[in-house]
């Protein structure tokens, strides 16, 4: 899409307003001028409607403990095939131009009472809830205690006979131009989602702070999930899931695979 003069930038501005205004949290004195805006460009105008759809799903999902198959199905069909074209200056790096990122960063915008954390971190942990795209990836042959598939080498561990959580699926993501694997375990009907984030570390976000075995980490809540971020070898990892408390989810996160 070539831009004419007469063509309005999208600032960051008008992208906060807009998502405000498709969850309802826009101050009633702005809607007014607001609604005019969108309805003068044609980007704006397919912005909230993704955003109003994207709400909908939330809505839709929060009245269950997991999203189901179906409704996961339906949030990937959401993405947009292709790229909305926005200066990059506006605030947000470029992230609506990418299909997954464009959904993922609205989700983030309008979701609800979520907690105020890092938009990246909080990035990573929305990649939790969509769908595997690849098998679960084997146990290393040479180290049981980890699994076959890693990130700039920092492994995911093998879980299954220690805990009980065995790898389930695999999906690889782009985030903010680094390489984002996720790797997905269940047990007893829940799954947790574990997603290793290429080098440099992601910011670090404003959560609530702890510390297992010299481990630092940070805890927050994100659509219904508990989420708890750290470094390893300066990779950001983001461990998240529904009805499993932070404490489980450090256990899991400092075990090295040899340990009792």
């Amino acid at each position: 899409m070539t831009r004419s003069a007469d063509t309005p930038e999208i600032k960051a501005k008008e992208l906060r307003e807009l998502s405000a205004l498709a969850d309802g949290s826009l101050e009633a004195s702005r809607r007014p001028a607001v609604k005019k805006r969108i309805s003068a460009s044609p980007e704006l105008s397919a912005l909230y409607e993704r955003e109003r759809r994207v709400v909908d799903l939330l809505h839709e999902s929060s009245s269950t403990v997991r999203a189901p198959a179906s409704l996961r199905a339906r949030i990937d069909a959401e993405r947009p095939r292709r790229p909305v074209r926005a200066r990059r200056r506006f605030g947000f790096g470029g992230a609506l131009a990418g299909a997954l990122a464009a959904v993922i960063a609205a989700v983030i915008l309008i979701a609800p009472g979520s907690t105020p954390v890092a938009l990246a971190v909080s990035d990573a942990a929305a990649l939790g809830t969509l769908a595997p795209t690849h098998a679960a990836p084997a146990p290393d042959a040479d180290s049981p205690g980890k699994l076959s598939t890693n990130v700039q080498d920092v492994y995911f561990p093998n879980w299954g006979d220690r805990f009980g959580w065995r790898a389930s699926g695999e999906r690889r993501d782009k985030l903010h131009g680094r390489a984002a694997t996720t790797v997905y375990y269940d047990w007893k009907g829940r799954r947790l989602a574990y997603t290793i984030v290429a080098s440099p570390p992601l910011k670090t976000p404003s959560a609530a702070t702890s510390t297992r075995d010299g481990v630092e980490f940070r805890t927050f809540e994100q659509d219904g999930r508990t989420v708890i971020t750290w470094r390893r070898n300066g990779h950001t990892c983001v461990l998240s899931g529904t009805n499993v408390n932070p404490t489980e989810l450090q256990k899991l996160a400092v075990w090295d695979g040899t340990k009792a």
